[in-house]
């Protein structure tokens, strides 16, 4: 193992493993792959309603208001369901009652979606522009409930009480407390917490949908699986509600009929560059398909179908990839590669942007022409892409596998 491999494997992977596992950091991953369901629900009415053949438009158009519906009642209300689940995890996680955590935490940010004016609720703000907010309220929700729990200041009841009053009793003084100091921030003073935290994040929602930013991550996300962690873990908590604002953004502007505004929304990372898993590792299980190196040739037959799956853990824990510098490099090059031509690709036109969210587990091709609405070409670029990632992989395959191969030649 190199210098450089072992100063990241020894310093930075057990830092950068215990940031990825943190209590928060982990109720937030888990709230948001909640909702992936619901946005493959909304995505399948957007596939119906635009499906890509001549005369479909003018078929459905009397359906379309009827079709947009469970579209709405989705993407329309993302942040609701994030706030709730968020809370919820969290609850488990820190040891309070979970159903009175996520209440508490979508009761507060309801609350401050409410308009004064006409005390209705602000419908952007409890879609994908109130992610950051639902996150925030969800955390601080639990964290005061857990407070107010730890230091007794809560109303007990006598025992023999129904646990389900109790609960609600023992909930009522952190409850107070939330709903008077939000009421007063967002109400009396005045302060758009949506909007703060919107303008918070700005660079790093503007970096995300750049070439430049979108390779940054990548190039982060295979280095840390390179040395052992969980690169998609350790950063979804931060990428993800932005990934999902993209995804949103683009859904509207597809019901709207106007262009669509985010290259890299939701889906275009787990479709364009996992390829077969991170990587695009199912590019280098078809080139170890028939190695001289037993070993090689066993793990790439045995893991090949379950990174048409998008899993590639079989052959990346078995070659192995990470720790490996011979295959780290051709595995950081293709995510490089994938996420820079596929960027481009959709950029310029020639690749529709993505806005239907698909399972990360459908097979790639097939869901390149999923996540675009059917685009044909996506899914010739999927399986260019495999040929691609298949040359890069090449040499570097066969360099490693004349090295096990001298390794098990009997010494003289």
């Amino acid at each position: 193992m190199s210098t450089p491999t072992q100063v990241l494997h020894h310093r930075l992977a057990p830092a950068l493993t215990a940031l990825s596992e943190n209590a928060y950091l982990s109720a937030i991953r888990a709230g948001m792959v909640s909702v992936v369901p619901l946005t493959i629900i909304g995505g399948l009415f957007m596939i119906v309603s635009f499906v890509p053949l001549p005369g479909w438009e003018s078929r459905v158009a009397a359906w379309l208001p009827l079709l947009q519906i469970p579209v709405t009642a989705t993407f329309g209300l993302l942040a609701v369901f994030v706030c709730f689940a968020i809370g919820y995890d969290l609850g488990k996680r820190l040891r309070q009652e979970a159903i009175v955590s996520a209440s508490m935490a979508t009761l507060i940010f309801l609350l401050i979606q409410i308009q004064p004016k006409d005390q209705t609720f602000a419908m952007d703000g409890l879609g994908s522009k109130g992610l950051f907010t639902a996150i925030l309220i969800a955390l601080i929700t639990v964290r005061v409930q857990k407070f107010c729990n730890d230091t007794h200041v809560v109303i007990t009841l006598p025992p023999g009480v129904p646990s389900v009053v109790y609960e609600s009793f023992r909930a009522l003084s952190p409850m107070i407390f939330l709903v008077v100091v939000f009421w007063l921030i967002r109400f009396v003073l005045g302060v758009d917490i949506n909007d703060l935290l919107q303008t918070a994040f700005k660079p790093l929602v503007f970096a995300l949908n750049t070439l430049p930013g979108i390779l940054g991550y990548a190039f982060l996300v295979t280095l840390l699986w390179s040395v052992g962690v969980n690169g998609d873990n350790a950063l979804d908590a931060i990428v993800v509600p932005i990934f999902l604002q993209f995804l949103t953004a683009n859904v509207i502007a597809t019901t709207q009929g106007l262009p669509l505004p985010y290259v890299t929304a939701n889906g275009f990372f787990t479709t364009f560059v996992n390829v077969g898993g991170t990587g695009a590792t199912i590019a280098l299980a078809l080139v170890l398909w028939n190695s001289r190196e037993p070993g090689f040739r066993k793990v790439s037959r045995v893991s090949l179908p379950t990174q048409i799956f998008q899993i590639n853990e079989p052959i990346f824990f078995g070659l192995p990839i990470a720790l490996n510098p011979i295959f780290m490099v051709p595995y950081i090059l293709n995510a490089l590669l994938l996420t820079a031509g596929s960027y481009l690709l959709i950029d310029c036109g020639l690749v529709h942007k993505p806005f239907v969210n698909v399972p990360w587990t459908t097979p790639p091709i097939i869901g390149h022409y999923l996540v675009t609405g059917g685009d044909w070409r996506a899914a010739v670029w999927g399986l260019v892409s495999i040929v691609l990632a298949m040359a890069v992989y090449y040499p570097f395959a066969r360099m490693a596998e004349r090295q096990r191969l001298t390794k098990a030649l009997p010494h003289s």
